[in-house]
């Protein structure tokens, strides 16, 4: 078999190895595809952009050269030519690029750096009865001064203290792909398989993975292979035909202005597919979020349009691939869509990744708590629908980025009611957020209730912690990630809807909402007050007797909270709500209160 047949068949996962530029022994290598082309040069600033000349080594459009004697540190572009006509382009397989708003490729050698996280690696797998508390962050927004751009040496410097002590297992960061254009957040990419040389080189984000491995951190990298951004020096019209994108215009544009992977291709599926495995391989990542997966389900994730065939899949080709050579790294989805199977395997006819952001969640969950408290009590759906699909699919819960910009106010923001208000109900909500069943993310700065809606020119507001209600608040958020993280009763049986029940879920008149979670060791049950009405006695009903412990009350005086709370309580044997025990406990207005039971 031919070196280069999996590539064209659309089954190549390592087709890295194959194409680009690699160091050899006495020199460097360049291969590249570029089947419509009359003629390919390479030029590089190591000749000063002379050009030197590719030979086609096979039919089926692959070029090669070798040039004896140099170093892989050169910058270089193909020239393509075309009936007498020529354009520059990248190397579609570049591991390295200039600095922006420079745009050549660079030759780099990725074998210097030596990995230390054996034992992290040996030790890692997939378990959904485990933790997974995310922090979803922007390397130049987290924090840098008043530099322009931030590194990813200085990030893993600030980041991977704070993270671990506020709780999080996991870093997801956004799209460190190579992108012409800071404001894209790396959503419209260039370089599928360079990490982008804003924030320094890539041997200093193999640093920061392999640094948060010897934390006990993981590394998930948000993905974007649905679509491309048209760079006239990119992967548009690359041979002056459609290579990498699909031929008919009313496939090929995406909303964003981008245009959709031809996954009609198999040499595409090969990209793609290799993509993956190279930052799972090279950098040790731990895991991938996919972007925008409704457009892999329907045509242009629009359901009126039709399931997109095709990149379906191209889904379960890529997550099958995956999960059979590395059944230790987490696939999830972010998918806006109701279609099913999501997150069942492919043998049963799933799409086979192991989570799926609940956005009906996140978008009924913001819209209540934006709602007037008066119009509340009309939509309890709002807050109790959820439970009713949740074990369809393995669900995380999402307060991502795209919910703190474009106007549409950062999550303290969004909370109803006067300033101080705001405060007492996005504590209700992240007590809510992090005792209902599913995995959690949240973006950087929800921890702080900043106020302000991202920008990646800027640092988070850390100055907010001069003020005594936002330093409260992070407070609040470290206990209750903690809290999140050392009661498997939280996470073990997220997905065993033996070990969820609903105490009041349709106390429409006071707005109260109240549910248990156990496991084999411990009960929590969990009290929301979504009103701002307070009471002396609020009468509730518990599986258990014996006494219940008030371990976090979201009005405690440390947070802010007018003080208004419980301690230790003493059940009664008194029938309440189809359970055999009550309790009786104050509830301050907006109080979200988690009590413990131990058996």
């Amino acid at each position: 078999m031919d070196k280069f047949d999996k590539f064209f068949a659309g089954e190549e996962t390592h087709a890295f190895k194959l194409f680009g530029c690699h160091k050899q022994e006495n020199g460097v290598s360049f291969t590249l595809w570029a089947p419509n082309a009359d003629a390919v040069a390479l030029i590089s600033s190591f000749n000063d952009w002379q050009e030197i000349y590719l030979e086609k080594i096979d039919d089926r459009g692959v070029w090669y050269t070798f040039i004896e004697g140099i170093q892989p540190i050169y910058s270089y572009r193909y020239r393509l030519y075309k009936n007498g006509q020529s354009q520059e382009r990248i190397d579609p397989f570049a591991y390295y690029f200039e600095r922006r708003p420079a745009n050549a490729s660079v030759m780099y050698d990725l074998d210097y750096y030596h990995f230390t996280d054996d034992k992290w690696l040996k030790e890692r797998k997939v378990d959904y009865s485990a933790p997974v508390n995310i922090y979803e962050m922007h390397f130049n927004g987290f924090k840098k001064g008043d530099k322009e751009l931030s590194t990813y040496r200085e990030v893993k410097e600030e980041l991977l203290p704070y993270v671990k002590e506020n709780g999080f297992n996991y870093i997801e960061a956004m799209p460190v792909f190579e992108h012409p254009f800071d404001g894209s957040w790396g959503y419209q990419t260039t370089g599928f398989y360079g990490v982008t040389s804003r924030y320094g080189t890539p041997y200093d984000f193999m640093e920061f993975v392999d640094t948060c491995h010897n934390e006990n951190i993981g590394v998930i990298l948000d993905v974007v292979y649905a679509h491309f951004v048209p760079d006239g020096f990119g992967l548009i019209n690359y041979d002056f035909s459609p290579l990498f994108e699909y031929p008919e215009n009313h496939l090929k544009s995406s909303e964003w202005g981008s245009y959709y992977f031809n996954l009609y291709s198999p040499p595409v599926i090969s990209f793609l597919l290799s993509s993956a495995f190279f930052y799972i391989e090279t950098y040790h990542i731990d895991g991938l979020r996919f972007d925008a997966v409704s457009h892999f389900i329907y045509h242009k994730g629009n359901s009126d349009l039709g399931e997109n065939k095709e990149g379906q899949a191209f889904v379960k080709r890529l997550n099958d691939a995956l999960k059979k050579q590395h059944p230790d790294i987490i696939l999830i989805a972010e998918d806006s869509s109701d279609f099913p199977k999501v997150t069942a395997s492919i043998l049963d006819g799933g799409l086979g990744y192991d989570y799926k952001w609940d956005l009906g969640w996140m978008n009924d969950t913001l819209r209540y708590y934006h709602m007037d408290h008066e119009y509340r009590k009309y939509h309890l759906n709002l807050i109790n629908f959820s439970m009713y699909y949740f074990y369809s699919e393995r669900f995380l819960l999402p307060l991502s980025h795209d919910e703190v910009v474009h106007g549409k106010q950062t999550i303290v923001d969004k909370m109803f009611g006067t300033y101080e208000e705001k405060f007492k109900e996005c504590r209700n909500l992240f007590i809510y957020m992090f005792t209902h069943p599913g995995k959690k993310l949240n973006f950087m700065g929800n921890e702080l209730a900043q106020f302000r809606e991202f920008d990646e020119k800027k640092e988070l507001d850390w100055f907010l912690l001069d003020y005594p209600i936002h330093d409260s608040f992070a407070r609040f958020f470290n206990d209750l990630s903690h809290i999140y993280m050392d009661n498997p009763a939280f996470y073990k049986y997220d997905y065993d809807s033996n070990y969820f029940r609903w105490i009041d879920c349709n106390n429409g008149q006071q707005s109260v909402f109240s549910f248990f979670r156990e496991d084999e060791e411990n009960c929590f049950v969990v009290v929301l007050n979504m009103m701002p009405i307070s009471y002396d006695e609020f009468t509730i009903g518990v599986p258990y007797a014996g006494t219940y412990e008030e371990i976090m009350n979201s009005e405690k005086d440390i947070y802010s909270g007018c003080n208004y709370c419980n301690g230790t309580l003493k059940s009664e044997k008194e029938e309440k709500h189809n359970l055999p025990y009550s309790l009786n406990l104050h509830l301050a207005p907006f109080a979200g209160i988690i009590f413990k039971y131990k058996k």
